[in-house]
């Protein structure tokens, strides 16, 4: 069975859906990373960059155990593990693997920053939210672009979209009008049907945490504690 560590959030939600699709068996295990759980020297050894999500699989591919950081790299060890979700060869897992490398490198960081600006930065930078505002619409244009022909983002449904399903289909909160990208809005809601998707949801749902964020949380999401040598 597959450890599955995870707090509440979109990249945990993408290895969610992977894990889904996929009937692996897992369990999850919560690491409240703005209490710190992400600190503890036991997590980093299985996530040296005290990021979530982390999985360990006890059936790695060296007849062993193994485990995987970084939300990518762990849909890539899944999808090669199952033989599922990314074309073995060809042209066509090459277009997988550069729409998961956009999300990665492009929708993920960008996305995050805007919600950082937006919600949790302690001062009003104009500049920040105007820039990531900008830099998401310009990225659902890329999206809308690709999916007027096609009903997933590299052609069938894979690895790439359940990357960019949980970043990408949250408009209001990324500052994007939805009628502006009627095909990204289109797709979205077909990925969001798959019954493996709602369950994942179920599984990786909201925050259970209300309210305005702590100075402990702000401290180990974004302060001091961060950059500390753990």
């Amino acid at each position: 069975m597959i450890d599955f560590y995870i707090w509440y959030t979109s990249n945990a939600r993408k290895v969610a859906i992977m894990l889904e699709e996929t009937g692996l068996d897992y369990q999850t295990h919560v690491i409240d990373i703005g209490r710190g759980d992400q600190f503890t020297p036991e997590f980093l050894t299985i996530s040296p960059n005290n990021k979530i999500p982390a999985i360990l699989d006890p059936d790695g591919p060296d007849d062993g155990p193994i485990a995987v950081f970084e939300s990518g790299a762990i849909l890539v060890y899944l999808a090669e593990k199952t033989g599922s979700f990314l074309p073995a060869n060809g042209a066509a897992r090459y277009d997988v693997i550069q729409w998961l490398m956009f999300q990665m490198a492009s929708v993920g960081p960008m996305f995050g920053q805007y919600n950082h600006f937006h919600n949790y930065a302690r001062e009003d930078l104009d500049y920040a939210r105007e820039r990531y505002t900008k830099e998401c619409n310009r990225l659902y244009r890329v999206m809308e672009k690709a999916l007027v022909t096609r009903d997933y983002i590299a052609g069938d449904y894979s690895i790439a979209d359940m990357a960019l399903w949980p970043w990408a289909s949250i408009f209001a909160g990324r500052g994007q009008d939805p009628s502006e990208v009627p095909h990204v809005v289109a797709w979205a809601e077909r990925v969001g049907a798959r019954d493996a998707v709602k369950k994942a949801v179920e599984v990786v749902g909201a925050s259970p945490r209300t309210g305005p964020i702590d100075d402990t949380h702000w401290e180990n999401m974004y302060g001091a504690t961060q950059y500390l040598d753990h």
